[in-house]
């Protein structure tokens, strides 16, 4: 005698569910935890200076201009070389603040116009506090 003809046998699943909500979670953290070099993204060859003086460029309104004399406010591309477009996103980045030290850093081959403009755009807006990034001279 079969008992067991009627019934039909349950097969083993998986659940791909929590798998997909696990890696999902890890990815949300990963992508919220992790720090991006901003210095990386463009880069600078530094005029050479003697003096050694450092700021903590941390909290530092960061200014880049790059060897064509194309400007980056932060982290963003100023896309026109005029001051306006300059002092417009100088002021979207740092708001009312004007007493934030300002970091001016412009390759040793930039026009020295490009240096003098973001200069007199800071000077108009009221910044006081500039220092200007150079690198060590190499020593003989």
């Amino acid at each position: 005698m079969k008992i067991d003809a009627g019934r039909l046998r349950d097969e083993p699943e998986i659940s791909l569910t929590p798998l997909i909500d696990v890696v999902f979670t890890l990815i949300i953290f990963f992508v919220v935890t992790t720090t991006f070099d901003s210095r990386a993204a463009l880069q600078v060859k530094l005029p050479q200076a003697s003096a050694r003086e450092v700021t903590d460029p941390s909290d530092a309104l960061l200014i880049q201009i790059d060897a064509k004399g194309r400007y980056f406010v932060g982290a963003n591309e100023v896309l026109k070389s005029d001051p306006a477009s300059l002092r417009e996103a100088i002021v979207r980045v740092a708001g009312d603040t004007r007493d934030q030290t300002v970091l001016l850093r412009a390759d040793a081959n930039t026009p020295h116009q490009a240096v003098v403009t973001a200069m007199d755009v800071l000077g108009k807006l009221g910044f006081g506090r500039l220092s200007i990034a150079t690198a060590p001279e190499p020593d003989e």
